[in-house]
Parts: structure tokens; C-alpha cells; sequence
């Protein structure tokens, strides 16, 4: 079996290292004498895993200690409901900045547990974009502003983190954690679903603030206060244990490459040489204004629609997957996340030129 070059949105690539490594300790973990999955998450051995684990993460986001690190269940879709429950009164307002399709699902989701609105938004311009922090349209007693930090659908991302300050501001990372350093004190919550650049789906990386774990301002069962997890240290209920697992052995695979400076850097280089490939032809496009393009997400689109199936067909052959672009948007996308390799967007910028030479 040949294991393909896999540009899949999520869940995404894993680090081969990290694939192998769970499969040599899958039956037997350590000393445990069996499998992660089948001992205790209150076990001492899964509780120096999550120690171990968060200490990592803080190593390598630099997370200061006026910030908890919380491993969640329910995907980030889930926290699009739970934070406002967390964070605000149902009369209250939020500030919702919408940049592509995620952005609007998080806003939609806020609706039943606070007021949300829209502070800014470039859907008029088909998000090819990101909206101007300039431009926002902020509630100054909001209780929080919300915004996606790269859009996997439409592939635009904020290079830069907006100034909203003393409102709390909310990130939904998802799709770009871990990809670059960021400056974490600057956020009152950070939230990211693993599938993409953490792990394996259903897990969810919180990241809060102190204080802001005090609100609670809603009348809401323990389970989703964030107060009550990081009071347990996350193990207020049986955790993903293997997704954690999964996660701690990323958090060690990308200290070992260097960490978040040298992922940045190698993600900029497979960004930089897969737009140039799209920008310097004539057969392919993409649409995003050049200061907001995703360094993760890069959806294309053929001069001719009616190749999509011929492309991603040959694509398939020679061991290309995951190209397929969102049913929203169609065409094509490759999604090069922290573990695909530069020798993956080689491989297929050299086989879209080819492609180009025989179809265009």
C-alpha cells in the first residue's frame, strides 16, 4: 500500500511520525500493559500524559499563566453556543466578525444564548476577504467580539490580530493553531477543533482567561461551564482520551521540528510555492485578495469547470487526494496544514502544470 500525499481540509493529515508512533504503542501503552484507550483518565498514567500534554502546548504557544488550557469534547461547532453561554447575559450583546462561511455558522449559533450582531462582514464581496478592523462597527459593552481566524472554506485569513481593547477578544483557531507563533495574552479565549493541525476530531483545545471563567452569567448545567473543567483539570467527565493522546504526540512532533518558528516558515515557503504556481498561470485562479490568502487553505479553480472530474481523477493516480473543493464554493482546494510535507505541494504543482501543458 502507498500511502498518498493527503490535502484534506479535516480531518487532515497527521505527522507520519506520530501515525507510526501510535500504531507500535496502540495495544500496549507504556507500562500500562494496555491500550490508551482502555485505562483510566484518572489513572495515574493518562494524568501525567495530561500534565505532560499541557505543558507542551504552553511551551510552544508561549500561553502565559493568566490563561487555563482546557481539552474539550464537541468540535468547535459546539463552542459556537457554549462560549456565549459562558461569556455573556441573554440580553447582552457580542460582536461578530463574519469572513467566510465558519464565521457565519459561529454567529448563527451564538443567536439563542445572547445578542449577537454583526459587527462587520465581506460577504458582499463574496469573501475574498477580510473585513478592516478599521471598519468594524464595534459595541464598546459588548461582551465579547468573536471573529474566525482563517475561513478553510473560502481560504482567507487574518495575518494580523485586531486591537478590539478591553472587550474580550474570541478566536475560533480551528484551522490555523499551532501554524505560526501567536501573542496568546491577546485573547480572552482561543478554541480550536484538533482535526486540522492538533490531532484527531473530537477534540477541542480551549484556551481562557482567567477571569473570564468567573462569568457564567447563565443558568446552565455544569457540563458546559468552563469553570467546572478547569476546576477538574478537564476530567470533569471521561475525556477523548485517545484524541488527547493523539494531540500530546503532535505537541512532541512539533517541538522536535523546531516548533511554531520553523512551522511558520515551512508553511510560508508550501503557501508562497503553491499561489505562485496558480498566480503564474493562465488555467488557474484563485480569487482571494493577495493580503488575506490563507497559508492553510488554498482553493483554486479551473479555467474550464468541466476538467474538475478529469483533474482530480489523475490527481487520484498519482497519489493526490483530498483536492476536492467545498461543495459551497466547487473547483479545487489543498488544504497544507503543519504535517504536510513541502515534498507534498511539490509534487502537486508539478503535476498541475503537467496537467495545464495536456488540458489547457
Amino acid at each position: 500500500m502507498t500511502r498518498a500525499f493527503n490535502f484534506s481540509a479535516g480531518p487532515a493529515a497527521l505527522p507520519e511520525a506520530v501515525l507510526r508512533q501510535a500504531r507500535e504503542e496502540l495495544l500496549e501503552w507504556g507500562s500500562a500493559r494496555a491500550s490508551v484507550m482502555e485505562i483510566s483518565h484518572r489513572g495515574s498514567a493518562f494524568m501525567e500524559l495530561a500534565r505532560e500534554s499541557e505543558s507542551d502546548l504552553r511551551q510552544l504557544l508561549d500561553i502565559p499563566s493568566s490563561h487555563r488550557v482546557l481539552f474539550m469534547q464537541g468540535g468547535a461547532t459546539q463552542h459556537f453556543a457554549q462560549i456565549p453561554m459562558n461569556l455573556a447575559r441573554q440580553n447582552q450583546s457580542a460582536d461578530y466578525v463574519i469572513s467566510g462561511a465558519w464565521g457565519e455558522k459561529a454567529f448563527s449559533e451564538a443567536g439563542p444564548h445572547v445578542q449577537a450582531r454583526i459587527c462587520a462582514s465581506s460577504a458582499a464581496g463574496g469573501f475574498r476577504d477580510v473585513p478592516a478592523s478599521t471598519d468594524w462597527k464595534r459595541d464598546a459593552q459588548a461582551a465579547y467580539v468573536h471573529y474566525t481566524t482563517n475561513e478553510t472554506i473560502h481560504g482567507v485569513q487574518f495575518h494580523e490580530i485586531p486591537d478590539v481593547g478591553t472587550v474580550p477578544l474570541v478566536a475560533d483557531m480551528s484551522s490555523d493553531i499551532l501554524s505560526a507563533p501567536i501573542d496568546v495574552s491577546r485573547f480572552g479565549i482561543i478554541y480550536a477543533g484538533a482535526q486540522k493541525n492538533i490531532g484527531a476530531s473530537g477534540l477541542v483545545i480551549l484556551i481562557v482567561r482567567d477571569d473570564l471563567l468567573e462569568r457564567s452569567p447563565q443558568p446552565i448545567a455544569r457540563i458546559f461551564k468552563y469553570a467546572e473543567h478547569a476546576k477538574a483539570d478537564s476530567l470533569f467527565n471521561t475525556p477523548n482520551t485517545f484524541g488527547w493522546y493523539l494531540s500530546a504526540l503532535v505537541f512532541k512532533w512539533l517541538k522536535g521540528e523546531g516548533g511554531l518558528a520553523a512551522m511558520a516558515e515551512r508553511n510560508r515557503r508550501k503557501a508562497e510555492l503553491l499561489y505562485r504556481t496558480i498566480d503564474e498561470s493562465g488555467f488557474y485562479s484563485n480569487p482571494v485578495n493577495a493580503t488575506a490568502r490563507s497559508l492553510m487553505n488554498v482553493p483554486f479553480f479551473l479555467a474550464d469547470a468541466g476538467l474538475d472530474q478529469v483533474f482530480l481523477k489523475e490527481a487520484d493516480a498519482e497519489n493526490l487526494i483530498g483536492l476536492k473543493g467545498h461543495r459551497v464554493l466547487g473547483g479545487m482546494r489543498a488544504s497544507i496544514y503543519n504535517a504536510t510535507p513541502i515534498q507534498a505541494v511539490e509534487v502537486l504543482v508539478d503535476f498541475m502544470r503537467e496537467f495545464e501543458r495536456r488540458h489547457g
